[in-house]
């Protein structure tokens, strides 16, 4: 008898994510052609390959997150080829050695697009003014004018995170349920995707609220029998009634998201028992697009026939479809014993589109030349993201009022029917018809009333605007406005107005330098700038332009020499702080650079230019607004400045005791013979051998060789060498060389 040896931990894992790609091809229903399927698996073998040393907080090897990534936008929405691919690559550029340019060699533009627009923004944020969440979440929302697939694979990438959350820390649990509940779960909303959407915002409402969700689930739980048996009793006439009409039908009774439960408790302010409609029906009707209407309405009929409507609770989404275009009539009726149910009605297309949204959409679209609600939604995205100057947080949350908030429907004197956020004013729907009905708008009529700019509209209000062109818009036209179109048309009012005072301020000035025969240049205007304290040239020229500068009879040569003095004063008190103390202070622990000839005590930062360390030559210069910049005296930037600005320059020395406790940046190139390996093999060096932290790294592969570009922490000169000579024992014909970055 032969003895089988186990099979190992490592094998099991191999085969387990075989067996996961190849229920990926099995899903991907419009993957057909051996070119499709070429793709996928070009980009499974490269994630695969890059993530294999990488794992999950789960302890499960990394590449199942990508590939239950795929298979969600696969199965779940019905993505095509493009995109499961992108899916599986989602993560490369952020955690992996691979970088754009590589992608883009082996994948073509578009799939480089799309990971681009996936890949989080590195760098440092300072949590008190910006947000990284904010940032990334603005990125990722820049690519809808070239690409909403990117938002899509986003969506799949955090509802798979979502489902693995039990995982992370609560700390980052309550982080990532907030941010979906607020962000996501209405994205997913907006773009049709309904089953995705119940299930971020339950899978959220169980770490942002643990005991109401335990408490509704096991509800649910407890009553799905008796739930159960009365959804038998409801649909049974119902059906017989509804094959009358001779057409294929589906019922299905479903209960409603433990988070649509919960939000009836809060805003009802009522218990579990006291929510009525704890379950919806739904009918789907299978006809062609030309015969919905009619199979909508006669089985709309049925239902009202059967059990006696709720009027207020009806709603017609097939002749005004929602803006993400979903389309669905629902009916809340009174069933048996009293208990009220939603009845939803739709036909297969309906259907599909609000399961699956932008694809099933586009599907549908393929031969028809409509110009879609969805399409005009997401023209107002990107009509929206071309026009906004805004910080990120101010972004974010103007994208959340105008796209993923409640709607209201109104209709102009014509009937044309007009969809705005909840809130949205007269002013709103001005700039809504057009830029310059807004902009020349004095008031509105709503409903043959006249009303203030200000007036916030109600469902089915039919609007007038009155115009004057006389009128222009005023700044306080900012606080009564909450669309984007409308926000950004205002500010871009105001900024080519400003810009116009500007360059006439500018003219103004230039006149009175070529007056007094002064050379019209950056340094002089900026000499200028200091002596009236404006921020900017461009405030400088409008401040100039208002007659808010120059009331004293002052010459332009004044100024300059003026200024010119007082910066040379300041540098002449910097160098003799603490001449009256006795001896040289010694440097505090944790000091490294003594600024000027007498061991002075002042505040300066590293140039990022040349970035020096500890054993470098260094020099000072003191900057308009900024302090001193430390730069290396062999820095380019170093050069210019000690030629142009010699007196503005000053003496800089690391201090001879200074204790290491500080890392600072620096750049390392790498250059060399590519071979299997070579990446890890460096990497190992720098961060395992040597310990030494790497901030960036960017690897790229020309014909047989490499280039490598490093951002690495280090504490001064000499660890720098010790690092770069142990790099070069890699390999003989590897060239590390330090940057300089001009």
């Amino acid at each position: 008898m032969l003895n089988t040896l186990p099979i190992s931990h490592e094998e099991l894992e191999k085969k387990e994510i075989l067996k996961k790609y190849r229920h990926l091809l099995r899903s991907a229903k419009r993957v057909v052609t051996k070119e499709d399927k070429k793709l996928i698996r070009d980009a499974f073998e490269l994630s695969a390959e890059s993530h294999k040393e990488m794992r999950r907080k789960s302890g499960e090897p990394y590449i199942f997150h990508p590939l239950a990534v795929a298979q969600i936008a696969a199965e779940e929405i019905g993505l095509g080829t493009t995109s499961i691919a992108c899916a599986l690559m989602h993560d490369l550029v952020e955690d992996t050695h691979v970088d754009l340019d590589f992608i883009n060699k082996k994948f073509g533009k578009k799939v480089t697009s799309i990971i681009d627009g996936l890949t989080k923004i590195s760098g440092v944020f300072n949590d008190s003014k910006e947000s990284p969440q904010a940032e990334n979440f603005r990125k990722m929302l820049l690519t809808i004018s070239d690409d909403v697939r990117v938002i899509l694979i986003k969506i799949c990438d955090r509802l798979h995170n979502m489902r693995t959350l039990e995982f992370m820390s609560r700390g980052s649990q309550l982080k990532i349920a907030s941010e979906t509940l607020y962000l996501y779960a209405p994205l997913a909303h907006r773009l049709g995707l309904y089953a995705i959407k119940t299930e971020l915002e339950d899978l959220s409402l169980k770490y942002t609220e643990p005991e109401k969700y335990r408490e509704i689930t096991n509800n649910l739980n407890q009553t799905k029998e008796d739930r159960n048996k009365f959804i038998r009793t409801f649909i049974k006439p119902l059906k017989q009634r509804l094959e009358t009409l001779n057409v294929k039908f589906e019922i299905k009774g479903r209960p409603k998201s433990v988070y649509s439960i919960y939000n009836k408790m809060k805003t009802q302010k009522v218990g579990f028992e006291q929510v009525y409609d704890l379950f919806a029906i739904r009918i789907i009707i299978d006809c062609h697009k030309n015969d919905e209407f009619k199979y909508c309405w006669g089985a709309y009929s049925i239902v009202t026939n059967l059990y006696k409507p709720n009027p207020e609770r009806f709603r017609n989404w097939i002749t005004t479809p929602r803006a993400n275009g979903y389309e669905s009539l629902h009916i809340t009726v009174m069933g048996p014993l009293g208990k009220f149910v939603e009845v939803q009605i739709r036909s297969t297309r309906m259907d599909e589109i609000a399961e699956k949204g932008y694809a099933a959409h586009w599907k549908y679209k393929e031969n028809s030349k409509e110009v879609s609600n969805y399409d005009q939604w997401l023209g107002r995205i990107r009509e929206m993201l071309e026009n906004t100057d805004n910080s990120a947080i101010d972004f974010v949350e103007e994208f959340y009022s105008n796209f993923l908030s409640e709607e209201v429907f109104i209709f102009t004197p014509q009937g044309k029917l007009i969809k705005l956020p909840v809130n949205a004013t007269t002013l709103d729907f001005a700039f809504e018809i057009h830029t310059d009905i807004g902009i020349n708008c004095i008031g509105a009529k709503v409903n043959n009333k006249i009303v203030p700019l200000s007036h916030k509209l109600q469902n089915g209000d039919q609007v007038e605007i009155l115009t004057s062109a006389k009128q222009k818009p005023n700044i306080d036209w900012l606080n009564y406005v909450v669309t984007g179109k409308a926000k950004n048309t205002i500010k871009h009012y105001f900024k080519e107005e400003k810009r116009l005072l500007a360059e006439k301020g500018k003219e103004i000035l230039e006149k009175k330098f070529i007056k007094e025969k002064i050379n019209f240049d950056t340094y002089n205007i900026n000499l200028v700038c200091n002596y009236f304290k404006a921020p900017t040239e461009f405030e400088l020229y409008s401040l100039i332009a208002q007659e808010k500068l120059f009331k004293e009879k002052i010459s332009i040569n004044q100024i300059i020499k003026i200024t010119e003095i007082e910066q040379r004063e300041s540098l002449l008190q910097l160098k003799n702080q603490k001449k009256d103390k006795k001896g040289k202070p010694e440097p505090k622990k944790g000091d490294t650079i003594i600024i000027g000839e007498e061991d002075v005590e002042i505040d300066y930062s590293i140039a990022k230019c040349c970035s020096p360390l500890p054993g470098d030559e260094i020099i000072g210069f003191i900057t308009i607004g900024e302090g001193i910049k430390i730069h290396r005296t062999n820095c380019k930037n170093a050069i210019s400045l000690m030629s142009k600005y010699d007196y503005r320059v000053i003496k800089a020395r690391w201090a001879d005791s200074y204790v290491k406790t500080q890392d600072y940046e620096t750049m390392i190139n790498i250059k060399g013979i590519d071979d299997v390996g070579i990446v890890s093999r460096i990497t190992d060096v720098i961060s395992k051998d040597l310990k030494v932290n790497m901030k960036n790294i960017s690897f790229h592969s020309y014909d047989g060789t490499f280039e490598g570009e490093l951002t690495v922490l280090l504490s001064d000169t000499s660890h720098l060498k010790i690092l770069i000579d142990k790099i070069k024992e890699i390999d003989k014909y590897m060239v590390v060389t330090r940057q300089n970055v001009d």
